[in-house]
């Protein structure tokens, strides 16, 4: 398994996405039927920003690791 995230998206996922998702299940309800979604949806951000890789970015031919936002 090769890695296929960059930086900046593996912290967008870490400390933007998973933390806004568990704070929204909260909110609806942590047993209800979209809490545990969101959680679970929280728990695969995680999961694929510590590992640096993202099953669907491989199926879609996405890899955000090589690329500069700004030419230099």
């Amino acid at each position: 398994m090769f890695r296929n995230m960059s930086t900046l998206d593996r912290s967008l996922r870490s400390f933007l996405v998973a933390p806004a998702a568990i704070v929204i299940a909260f909110v609806v309800g942590a047993g209800s039927a979209g809490g545990i979604v969101l959680f679970a949806l929280a728990a695969v951000m995680l999961a694929t920003s510590a590992v640096g890789f993202c099953p669907l970015y491989r199926l879609l031919r996405i890899d955000s690791r090589g690329r500069t936002l700004l030419p230099h």
